[in-house]
């Protein structure tokens, strides 16, 4: 299901894209886009980039030895990060809000059976990381 609005609007489709640009192509200058919520959408890339070391920590420790996050395409893996970002650093916005927002986001970048798959490993670090 796609929100009402365009890609462009959407805060963590942008935060998907520019934290994509930037952790994958380092060289690239981090600019954002005029936004109402441009502050929230920079605190979530620089704070991502910033804590990357200890979000990769808490994926690995509440996903299990069975998972490998470098084995998941790299959009995943900045999808997984900034969302852990947000369960971990921003405690006043529930997680089910952060999940759906994530999965709406997802929904401009991947398939059907990608975003259910993105939604169960969402829902199983939320729940170890918030509880």
């Amino acid at each position: 299901m796609r929100t009402s609005y365009s890609p462009k609007n959407n805060p963590r489709v942008i935060i998907i894209q520019k934290l994509y640009g930037k952790l994958y192509n380092d060289e690239r200058e981090l600019t954002l886009p005029k936004h109402r919520f441009r502050k929230f959408i920079k605190d979530i890339i620089s704070g991502t980039i910033e804590r990357n070391e200890i979000i990769i920590e808490e994926i690995d420790k509440n996903l299990g030895n069975k998972f490998n996050l470098n084995n998941l395409d790299k959009l995943f893996q900045v999808i997984l990060k900034s969302a852990t970002y947000e369960f971990l650093y921003k405690p006043n916005v529930s997680i089910n809000i952060i999940i759906k927002e994530y999965l709406n986001a997802s929904n401009f970048f991947l398939n059907n059976s990608q975003t259910k798959y993105l939604n169960a490993l969402l829902d199983n670090i939320a729940k170890k990381i918030r509880y």
